[in-house]
């Protein structure tokens, strides 16, 4: 019995030392990031796999510590302050209450972002809730040579093409605020359905890349530029 014993011992000394080291090299996420949930009838819940997806790719290639637990937030709800970055789709109408509008305003002044990707049908309803929320900024395009197209990934012709509806060329806009870009929204480009599964819209791996790595960029531009 005795032998038995301590023939056991290393193992178990083994066990409880690897045990030991990977409960204190753990780290938990740095941050987590959020979809926004919004009135009108607009599916804000399209493209479910999306932001899991790309939140894996940037904790794989560019070595961030993202949460792969997406939280869905109410536009009106306060517990917005807790996101730096959040993602808007749908592909229909949205409407922004007063408080709404203040809360969001409030959150992209405090230092907040807000990426809004038309998924096809969105843009005559947001373009006049983005004028609500900011009356005193234009919605601008956004040069080829800006930084958020030129980061661990160069796209030097601006946004990719992920998915053809109209045949227009995809377009990113932009709000800027005292100098620094608040919101981003992204135009006939269909990037959260290139982050999808690829079986769902069945995009080729290069489609595929193409949408996570220009996200990437959106999410590491977001976390590196004050």
């Amino acid at each position: 019995m005795y032998k038995f014993y301590w023939l056991k011992f290393p193992f178990r000394c083994s066990f409880i030392l690897l045990f030991f080291v990977l409960c204190t090299s753990f780290t938990p996420p740095s941050y987590q990031i959020a979809l926004l949930k919004y009135n009108g009838g607009g599916d804000w819940y399209a493209n479910p796999t999306s932001l899991t997806n790309l939140v894996r790719f940037c904790n794989g290639n560019l070595s961030t510590n993202i949460s792969e637990d997406i939280a869905t937030v109410d536009a009106g709800n306060p517990e917005i302050m807790n996101y730096p970055f959040i993602h808007m789709t749908g592909h229909g109408n949205v409407v922004f209450s007063d408080q709404e509008i203040q809360n969001i305003r409030n959150y992209l002044i405090a230092g907040g972002f807000l990426h809004i990707d038309d998924n096809y049908g969105m843009d005559p309803f947001i373009r006049p809730q983005l004028k609500k929320l900011f009356p005193e900024l234009d919605l601008i395009e956004l040069p080829f040579d800006h930084p958020i197209y030129h980061q661990s990934y160069e796209f030097p012709k601006g946004l990719p093409k992920i998915h053809e509806h109209d045949g227009k060329p995809p377009q990113g806009f932009g709000l800027i605020y005292e100098g620094r870009l608040i919101v981003f929204y992204t135009y006939e480009c269909d990037l959260g359905d290139g982050w999808e599964d690829q079986a769902v819209h069945n995009d080729s791996e290069a489609t595929h890349q193409k949408a996570l790595q220009m996200g990437a960029n959106i999410l590491q531009y977001v976390f590196t530029t004050k």
